[in-house]
């Protein structure tokens, strides 16, 4: 019971010291709904939105990447790299919708807008998860402590011995059996 509680204790105290200062997430990318259903001032304030919570989650990403590099760790670092990697595409592609989406929308081409709107807010979404992912990959390894950490295992006395893992071998044979069928 003590090496549990003492164990707790260690794995809390790496948490709690691991932990880099949080910022408020950025809004949560809404369900896709139908382009039509959505007036053309929403469509530029909601891709807006978007374009600054992709930033917003590209900001993140970077200090994650950061934070793997300062800890020197490979797996952590191509893990966040990758998603880093794919928010920058889905960013500029997103920037360029929008930009479009603007155009569209002076020139009154409908299905334009419509399509250059929906592209915005997929890659939202896409983003979004991506920062999950992203999460993922920093807390993989977040309960590695120490090199240098001591754990005192207590054996409680009434559990019976042995390993179980290593059963004691089979008892001899002493006893012939008898054979199988009558020889004549």
């Amino acid at each position: 019971m003590r090496f549990i509680g003492l164990l707790a204790v260690v794995l809390t105290c790496g948490l709690v010291s691991a932990q880099p200062v949080a910022r408020p997430d950025p809004a949560p990318a809404p369900a896709l709904e139908k382009p039509g259903s959505v007036s053309d001032a929403e469509k530029l304030e909601r891709s807006s939105q978007a374009l600054g919570a992709m930033r917003e989650v590209l900001r993140d990403v970077l200090a994650k990447l950061e934070e793997a590099r300062r800890a020197k760790d490979v797996v952590k670092l191509n893990c966040v790299n990758e998603k880093l990697t794919q928010v920058k595409g889905l960013l500029r592609i997103s920037e360029q919708a929008d930009v479009a989406l603007q155009e569209a929308l002076v020139r009154r081409e409908v299905t334009s807008s419509e399509h250059e709107y929906t592209k915005v807010m997929i890659a939202w979404q896409k983003v979004s998860q991506l920062r999950s992912e992203v999460e993922e990959c920093i807390g993989q390894l977040a309960f590695r402590t120490d090199e240098n950490l001591l754990v005192e295992v207590e054996e409680p006395e009434e559990l019976p011995g042995g390993d179980p893992t290593r059963p004691p071998p089979p008892e001899d044979v002493r006893i012939r059996p008898p054979p199988a069928s009558p020889v004549r």
